[in-house]
């Protein structure tokens, strides 16, 4: 049974894992990351990977995701949007120090490679398109059952394709990115408004936000929308309208075997995927003789980035 190392690097921590070859993490560990230094950040996941090695001296190799532009050659992390990285030689600073082969990959794209291998997608054997929703918008793209990784190493930005031409602001210098309409940040921007707008619809979510419109979390809009909030319920329609588009805008470009929702904002169900799903469906309502790529949830959760890195690592 061959052994390898995950380790998924984000803005807030540092998670590392011991995964088998059928995706079993056998052994984890975790430290926060000190995203405003990166040589504190690069040591971190050298002591997270250095210490899974020491505890399981059969593994064979490491492999990182991280929340970043990775260059073509997969070794140099050219951008980290939370992190302190620019032109970071990542891959052999962490090889060297930890003395095992290491591969570098975006955060998203490890991610997608989990659900590919181990999860929802795991009986496709040719393509996946996996968006993940969280704070953000990521996505990873498989293709001929390869990881697709563009020319330059970093396709998949599925989050920066545009939904709404001079539409809001996205800190990638555009206008109108899905990013803007879909991810988290968006469905608290909705829910805030319709708020805002509409009290008398949004009174359980009020009432958990303390009667401040401006103080409204995702996580409050998720217990909300279960418990009926009106307000609450149009902001997952909302968002899951606008990941239903851009779905469809991917199913016609890429026509995998399947699509898949993922990041931390699935973890609210059919809140989410029912208005996804139906938009879907309806924006190829003309496609209906033909075969279509479903859409559903993710399996794999918070494991994803530790799973897919370490299968990836096998497999280098």
């Amino acid at each position: 049974m061959t052994l390898t190392i995950g380790v998924d690097v984000g803005g807030t921590k540092v998670a590392g894992g011991v995964v088998d070859e059928h995706g079993t993490v056998l052994a984890s560990n975790r430290r926060d990351t000190p995203a405003e230094d990166p040589a504190g950040t690069r040591d971190t996941i050298v002591e997270v990977a250095a210490e899974l090695a020491a505890q399981y001296p059969e593994a064979t190799a490491i492999g990182i995701g991280a929340a970043a532009w990775i260059d073509a050659a997969a070794s140099t992390v050219l951008f980290a949007p939370n992190l302190a990285w620019r032109d970071e030689p990542l891959r052999d600073y962490v090889a060297k120090a930890v003395g095992l082969p290491t591969v570098l990959e975006n955060d998203a794209n490890v991610a997608a490679w989990a659900e590919f291998r181990f999860g929802v997608a795991r009986h496709a054997d040719d393509s996946m398109v996996m968006i993940t929703v969280g704070t953000g918008i990521g996505g990873g793209i498989v293709l001929d059952g390869k990881l697709w990784r563009g020319a330059n190493g970093i396709a998949g930005e599925l989050g920066h394709i545009q939904s709404v031409p001079d539409g809001h602001p996205c800190g990638c210098g555009r206008l109108g990115c899905l990013e803007q309409y879909a991810s988290g940040n968006a469905l608290v921007r909705f829910a805030r408004a319709g708020a805002r707008q509409e009290p008398e619809r949004a009174a359980k979510l009020l009432a958990l936000a303390g009667g401040d419109p401006l103080a409204i979390t995702g996580r409050q809009i998720t217990e909300a929308a279960h418990a009926g909030d009106g307000v609450a319920r149009d902001a997952f329609t909302q968002i899951g309208y606008w990941l239903g588009v851009a779905m469809a805008d991917l199913a016609q470009s890429l026509d995998p075997e399947i699509l898949v929702v993922g990041g931390g904002v699935v973890d609210a169900g059919e809140l989410l995927m029912t208005p996804t799903q139906n938009t879907y469906r309806d924006q190829l309502k003309q496609r209906g003789r033909f075969p279509v790529a479903d859409v559903v949830a993710a399996e794999t959760g918070n494991t994803a980035g530790v799973v897919g890195a370490a299968d990836l690592a096998r497999r280098a």
